[in-house]
């Protein structure tokens, strides 16, 4: 590891010793961060996941009964049957912050509307089922990307904050440690050279003296 070009000065010392515990500092923290943010991630993965496998069997129940209700029902009935909606969903949009980032966070409210847009005489019992669970699956399909934009970018933000945390540990950090032992040792080497010179000064007036 390259050492820092610095004068070997006591100052020069005195502030790298202040900002090698300033990074130490900094690298803890955001060691901290990461893993809570890793902690908080794979709670979100398990969530992602449950969510994905419900919407993928409400929807592939739902598919199943269409096709089956599409051999039985006219294609005027089954349009007319998915012409209007069921339930109104009102999706209200904000923010939340999880360690820091800026994730959506998205309120749905679901309106039932009196009755269905057809008559139970008009359609099969599997067009009826099938109208059922789609409508189910709207506010899950809301909830699920909620989840998986938060997950993307709380991923984004663990790899940035490794970064930083690598940074620290294997660069800024050694080089501090690195510069303050060379600064260190040139200071006793000037120190012992002082000391030396000295000795010899005295030693030069003692024989001047006797």
């Amino acid at each position: 590891m390259a050492r820092l070009n610095v004068n070997p000065t006591r100052m020069e010392l005195k502030r790298l010793k202040a900002s090698l515990s300033t990074a130490k500092r900094g690298h803890k923290l955001l060691k901290d961060k990461s893993d809570e943010m890793i902690r908080r991630f794979s709670v979100l993965i398990k969530e992602n996941k449950r969510l994905r496998d419900l919407v993928e069997g409400e929807l592939s129940g739902a598919l199943r009964q269409f096709s089956m209700a599409s051999g039985l029902t006219g294609k005027e009935q089954l349009e007319k049957a998915f012409s209007m909606p069921a339930v109104g969903v009102e999706a209200d949009y904000k923010t939340k912050s999880i360690m820091g980032v800026v994730v959506p966070d998205i309120s749905v409210k679901e309106e039932r509307r009196s009755g269905l847009p057809y008559a139970f005489a008009d359609i099969t019992s599997e067009a009826d089922y099938s109208v059922r669970k789609i409508t189910a699956v709207v506010s899950l399909l809301l909830r699920l990307a909620e989840i998986e934009k938060a997950v993307a970018m709380l991923s984004d933000e663990i790899e940035r904050n490794k970064r930083r945390v690598n940074a620290l540990e294997y660069v800024m950090i050694p080089q501090y440690e690195e510069t303050i032992a060379y600064i260190k040792s040139k200071l006793d080497e000037n120190e012992r050279a002082a000391t030396t010179r000295l000795m010899k000064v005295k030693s030069m007036l003692a024989g001047q003296n006797s």
